[in-house]
């Protein structure tokens, strides 16, 4: 028979200690969470705002809670929303392809005129090399990791005045959001302007503008159309396209099992993006119909004009010169562009 003897007391005081240690340990490490902050921009109706603002779900369902996302369109002004993710004041954000598109001219290429025409080109482009060039530019220059992609709601032209031949835009102040509408609007005798969203409707008001380039989702959820209440499409970089990024250092503190889950439920999310973007357009488009807004499109004979080299040539010849400033073969680029969609030079 073996005889127990007691154990010293100091000994014991380690023993509890060491064990509760471990459980404390152990409880936080299952317990662990993390918090991000997703900026995104005031945008309602578009499919951009229902899919972004469905982040924190999609993200906390897929990690079992683990990670929480808090998404605001209040963070950073919208032209700060891609640099404020590489400047680690956000952990995420949704951003726009088209405001850096000024800086870097591959970031605008669905601007160029005549060159990608719908969704179904867009989605293309993108699968063929354009997302993949544009992920490697996010990080690159934007130190950004590309969690999601998608695309505006159809752009559409609001104005006071019906702008309904090309001649038409001669004298008109429209707001644009892009380089490449700019060039155009200016060749056909127009005033572009530059404007945040938040500041067109009381621009509208006073006469400062005549009329707007935006998503048909966001002009008819703010009803830009009660004052211009002409709503056109020219198909003048009718699709643009927005990015869900991450900041590195935000992405790396997640494991690589958390990482797995939020990319599955941003894989799911870009699905969406492209799978209802139709469904998107068409239900804004119904809302504005009830409400007496008629849709108006460029017949082929206006459009072949607009696509006169006149009127778009000078878009082309800033974006192929910023190209080179940038240091790529800006033709090259866009016979790629053409080649994958059967197009040529003249289309």
């Amino acid at each position: 028979m073996s005889q127990r003897f007691p154990l010293p007391r100091g000994f014991q005081a380690a023993l509890a200690a060491a064990a509760l240690c471990t459980a404390s340990w152990s409880g936080g490490a299952a317990a662990q969470t993390y918090d991000l902050t997703m900026a995104v921009i005031t945008s309602p109706g578009d499919g951009y705002s229902i899919l972004t603002a469905s982040v924190p779900e999609r993200v906390a369902k897929a990690t079992d809670g683990k990670v929480k996302v808090t998404v605001s369109d209040s963070l950073v002004p919208p032209a700060q929303i891609a640099t404020a993710v590489r400047e680690g004041r956000v952990d995420m954000s949704a951003a726009l392809h088209t405001y850096l598109a000024a800086d870097e001219p591959r970031m605008g290429i669905f601007n160029l005129p005549g060159l990608i025409n719908n969704i179904q080109e867009y989605k293309q482009v993108c699968d063929a090399f354009w997302c993949e060039d544009t992920r490697k530019i996010w990080k690159d220059k934007w130190n950004a990791i590309v969690l999601a992609e998608g695309a505006w709601c159809t752009q559409q032209l609001f104005s006071k005045d019906p702008i309904h031949k090309v001649e038409d835009f001669k004298g008109k102040r429209l707001r644009v959001h892009n380089p490449q509408t700019a060039e155009v609007v200016n060749a056909l005798g127009g005033k572009p302007v530059a404007m945040p969203t938040t500041e067109i409707f009381p621009a509208l008001e006073r006469g400062v503008i005549d009329g707007l380039f935006i998503s048909t989702c966001v002009g008819g959820s703010l009803e830009f159309w009660r004052i211009a209440k002409n709503v056109q499409n020219w198909s003048l970089g009718p699709i643009n396209g927005w990015a869900i990024l991450a900041n590195p250092d935000s992405w790396q503190k997640l494991p690589a099992d958390v990482q797995k889950q939020v990319q599955g439920a941003m894989d799911a999310l870009q699905q969406e993006a492209f799978g209802n973007y139709d469904t998107f357009v068409s239900n804004a488009q119904q809302e504005m119909m009830k409400k007496g807004v008629t849709f108006w499109v460029a017949p082929e004979e206006e459009r072949a004009k607009l696509m006169q080299q006149q009127y778009i040539g000078p878009s082309y010849e800033a974006w192929n010169k910023r190209a080179k400033q940038v240091g790529f073969d800006g033709p090259a680029y866009l016979d790629r562009v053409r080649t994958t969609l059967g197009k040529s030079a003249s289309n």
